[in-house]
């Protein structure tokens, strides 16, 4: 019986590695590998145990269940969990107000 999931990284997440890597890289290149390598090796070891990354709080008070995170301090891999697949949707910094960063992507969705 195979348990694993596939990850698959949405664009949106993408570009936000992008821009974190880009940012550090400025001042340390090899920072800014290790934390990306860091990254992206923690959220491929969700095709294991996707379940073990939190609700996220700020959607858990809102009554939204279906949003994980995992903490890769002082970032955070926001994923949802759909069959087979872990869907990787956004990596910010914890130390900016989350639920303004996700309501502005909300309102500047073309959903």
């Amino acid at each position: 019986m195979n348990k694993t999931f596939e990850v698959i990284w949405s664009n949106v997440a993408e570009n936000d590695l992008t821009s974190i890597i880009e940012y550090i890289a400025a001042d340390s290149p090899s920072n800014a590998l290790r934390i990306f390598k860091n990254i992206k090796q923690t959220a491929s070891n969700l095709c294991i145990f996707p379940e073990r990354g939190r609700v996220v709080p700020e959607l858990r008070n809102q009554g939204i269940l279906q949003y994980r995170e995992l903490i890769i301090s002082p970032w955070r891999v926001i994923y949802r969990i759909s069959e087979k697949i872990v869907y990787v949707l956004s990596v910010l910094d914890s130390r900016q107000n989350i639920e303004d960063i996700l309501l502005k992507r909300l309102i500047n969705s073309k959903i």
